[in-house]
């Protein structure tokens, strides 16, 4: 069986201008990254247009360590929707190049479902991420000059700076670290520490911008820290708003490539789904539907995460309609839930599986919160049994849910052409279903307890004193109207990451409270989140090799 770079590398690749000419994109309005890769420029977005476009969210039940194939999905189902003749995008997030080194490997879909090119893409790319490095290291820059200087000092207390350094890599060294050692013209002392770029609230900024002078306005609302007499200081104070716009001149801009089938394929920003909304840009999105019928776009994790901050934040404060919503599920990461181990999931196991539906079962009512009765996509494994397949038919059908099975990872677009035909057809039923689950203008409180007790099934929410306080405070700066982006585990649909399948009467704790006023929500945190991963025991990078013709092995 062929590696996924060993397919995508066996593919024919198109020329960039061609799959432009399928979007009706004048090659003069292309900023070519080679022969395959290229730039949009934002004046193609057409507000009216893509008010008259079928926007479609893949998203999914819990992830396991198996993993479910969201990003494969969402590409196959791109696929099905040209070959059955609609005229189709998909648009997804950028990898970063920690998972890509690290355990997760990359994130171009798989099989033969795939953006290509594929090494591009989960290398350099276009270099978005690193823009967004220098223009979020350019900010923590500043503050230290700023600390250091007797003319023009703004008085921040360095205790009150949040704002960490951050690298594209997996690097647990660099979590928590003490700078300005070395006397008084190496800077003031303080702790701080590194976050990987996806982390960066500069990137979950970029993804709510809606043009370069929005962006320019949301970096300089980003939120530094206090004076010793507890004033407010932000990026604009410090005159950053400017140069760190310069540098994201480029990464503003939507990158154009192609599916294995030669179908257009839009990829642009990358935000983490666990702390930030988890999904590609505003303007990636709007490009998509000006420039096609249909798009497919896709959320990180599952539905309680990265689906409910695609709703309640970016449709919401980027005015998107989605039309239907497609829940990814595989047998065997229902049998996870129903509590098999990761070493049994190849055996059918009715009973397990079973047990598992109270997991898909969650996730189904999800999104029917807001408006949508969605597919169910059985994405395939060759161990998935007839009569397990059968059974989760069955179920589904009980729940008056449509299902289909996708093949997509082994036979492309005509592995998944049920699974287009279905969500066609749950578009005709429901042009105008979208409803957000909360009001911009309710208080934090109120918003974090509706998504609490309806997505995770939680029975209340408790704060520390920390976590109250500072949402006092964020109230009182006059940021009481942002959106909520509740930072959890994605392993459960709970705040523990130990408890599989659909858990209930649990409490919610929300430990802190961090402002991302730039990108125009705040962060209730649950628990502890990692926003600087560790390589593992063997990275991926241990694979990735090159040859002697500048051939790529390792990649997947």
């Amino acid at each position: 069986m062929k590696s996924d770079i060993e397919i995508a590398q066996g593919t024919k690749i198109q020329a960039i201008v061609n799959i432009a000419k399928q979007l009706n994109i004048q090659e003069d309005d292309l900023e070519l990254y080679g022969k395959y890769k290229a730039k949009l420029p934002l004046k193609l977005i057409d507000e009216e247009k893509l008010k008259k476009s079928k926007l479609i969210l893949v998203t999914a039940i819990t992830p396991t360590p198996a993993g479910e194939g969201k990003t494969t999905t969402s590409i196959g189902l791109t696929q099905a929707l040209n070959k059955i003749g609609k005229k189709t995008t998909v648009v997804l997030r950028e990898p970063s190049l920690g998972p890509v080194f690290g355990i997760k490997g990359g994130a171009a879909g798989g099989g033969h479902s795939q953006v290509i090119p594929m090494e591009d893409i989960n290398l350099h790319f276009t270099g978005d991420l690193s823009a967004v490095e220098k223009a979020h290291n350019l900010l923590a820059a500043l503050i230290d000059n700023n600390l250091q200087l007797k003319k023009g000092n703004l008085g921040i207390d360095p205790r009150t700076v949040e704002w960490k350094r951050v690298m594209d890599m997996n690097e647990r060294a660099l979590r928590n670290t003490v700078i300005g050692l070395g006397g008084p013209k190496q800077g003031v002392p303080r702790e701080t520490g590194f976050y990987i770029t996806a982390a960066s609230e500069v990137m979950a900024t970029l993804c709510m911008a809606k043009d370069l002078q929005d962006l320019k306005k949301r970096l300089g609302n980003i939120f530094v820290g206090y004076t010793y007499d507890d004033k407010p200081i932000f990026a604009r104070d410090l005159k950053a708003q400017g140069a760190m716009t310069v540098l994201l001149k480029d990464a503003i801009k939507p990158n154009l490539v192609q599916t294995l089938e030669g179908n257009p394929a839009i990829i642009h920003g990358g935000p983490f789904a666990n702390i930030a909304q988890g999904t590609n840009t505003i303007i990636a999105t709007k490009m998509g539907l000006t420039l096609s019928d249909y798009v497919v776009t896709e959320a990180g994790f599952a539905s309680e995460l990265g689906a409910e901050k695609f709703f309640n934040i970016k449709c919401q404060l980027g005015k998107l309609n989605p039309h239907a919503v497609v829940i990814v599920a595989t047998i065997r990461a229902l049998k996870y839930h129903g509590g098999n181990k990761l070493a049994d999931l190849q055996n059918e196991d009715l009973a397990a599986l079973e047990k598992g539906f109270e997991n898909l079962d969650k996730h189904i009512e999800n999104m029917k919160h807001y408006g949508f009765n969605p597919v169910v996509a059985i994405n395939k494994f060759s161990s998935d049994t007839d009569a397990e397949v059968a059974l989760l038919d069955k179920h589904c059908a009980s729940q008056g849910i449509v299902v289909a099975l996708n093949d997509s990872w082994a036979k492309g677009g005509d592995g998944a052409t049920e699974l287009a035909e279905k969500v066609v057809a749950a578009i005709d039923e429901c042009n105008f279903c979208f409803k957000p689950l909360y009001d911009l203008e309710w208080s934090f409180e109120d918003k974090i307890h509706t998504i609490a007790t309806k997505m995770y099934g939680a029975k209340n929410v408790e704060y520390t004193v920390l976590a109250k306080n500072k949402l006092k405070k964020i109230t009182e700066l006059g940021f009481g109207n942002l959106a909520v982006c509740i930072a959890k585990t994605q392993k459960s649909l709970s705040d523990d990451a130990h408890k599989k399948g659909r858990p209930s009467d649990f409490t919610v704790k929300i430990r802190d409270v961090e402002l991302s006023s730039g990108a125009g929500f705040i962060v209730p945190i649950a628990g502890t989140i990692m926003r600087m991963p560790g390589l593992p025991s063997k990275p991926s990078a241990e694979k990735i090799d090159i040859d002697d013709n500048g051939n790529i092995t390792g990649l997947f």
